[in-house]
C-alpha cells in the first residue's frame, strides 16, 4: 500500500497526497488506515481537512491547523474558487470535451441539486477506455463518479457505479482508477500530485 506524503506548505494552508484505500477521518476501525490519524502523527497533532476525498479516490486534500483556515477553504471550495483536476480512465470513448450539467439527489437536503462536471478525453489507450481530465464545477457527493456513469462512461474500478454490463480490463490494478491530480488556489498557486505508481504502471501496459 503506497503511503501518504506531504505536497507542500503554503501559509497556513497544508496539502496532503491521499492514498487509494485510505479514509480522509478515522472511522473508529484500528485496521482501516485515516490520513488524519497519519498528519497528526506525523506532521502537526492539530491538522484537521478543510474537505475530503472517497476512500478509494487517492490525491490532493487541504488541511490547516487554524479551523478559522479550515472555514475559508471551505468558502472557497463552496463558492467555486478553488480549481479541482481529476484524471480518470473510463469505459468506451467519450467525446473529445464535454460538460456534464445533471442535478444530483442529495441525501441529507432530499432533494436534487445543480451539478456540474466539466471534462476533457486525453488519450484512447485502448478502443473500450478513454483517459480523461474531469474538473467538478460543484462538490457534490461522488459527483464525477455519478455523472460519468450517467453519461454511459463510468470509472473503471468503481464497484459503487459501475457500467451496465460488467466488462474486463486487461491488467486491472484492483482499485479506482480516479485521482485528484490539481488544485489550483484563488491566489492562482497550483499543487500536483503525481499519477500513483500502479495507475502509472497500468497505464503503460495498456498502452504499449
Amino acid at each position: 500500500m503506497e503511503e501518504p506524503s506531504l505536497i507542500a506548505r503554503h501559509g497556513a494552508i497544508w496539502v496532503l497526497n491521499k492514498p487509494s484505500g485510505w479514509l480522509t477521518h478515522p472511522s473508529g476501525d484500528p485496521e482501516v488506515p485515516s490520513l488524519q490519524a497519519w498528519a497528526r502523527d506525523n506532521l502537526s497533532s492539530t491538522l484537521s481537512p478543510a474537505h475530503r476525498l472517497d476512500r478509494e479516490t487517492s490525491g490532493l486534500i487541504l488541511w490547516a491547523e487554524d479551523p478559522q483556515v479550515r472555514a475559508e477553504i471551505g468558502r472557497w471550495l463552496a463558492e467555486g474558487q478553488i480549481s479541482k483536476t481529476y484524471q480518470a480512465l473510463v469505459y468506451g470513448r467519450t467525446h473529445k470535451k464535454g460538460i456534464i450539467r445533471r442535478p444530483l439527489a442529495d441525501a441529507r437536503r432530499g432533494r436534487k441539486l445543480e451539478a456540474v462536471t466539466r471534462y476533457r478525453a486525453i488519450a484512447n489507450p485502448t478502443g473500450r477506455l478513454t483517459l480523461i481530465m474531469a474538473r467538478p464545477e460543484t462538490g457534490r457527493k461522488h459527483q464525477i463518479r455519478r455523472h460519468l456513469q450517467g453519461i454511459g462512461h463510468p470509472i473503471v474500478g468503481d464497484d459503487r457505479y459501475p457500467p451496465k454490463r460488467r466488462k474486463s480490463v486487461p491488467n486491472f490494478p484492483g482499485r479506482l482508477w480516479l485521482h485528484a491530480l490539481r488544485l489550483q488556489l484563488p491566489d492562482n498557486t497550483l499543487f500536483e500530485a503525481p499519477l500513483p505508481v500502479l495507475l502509472e504502471q497500468h497505464l503503460g501496459s495498456i498502452t504499449q
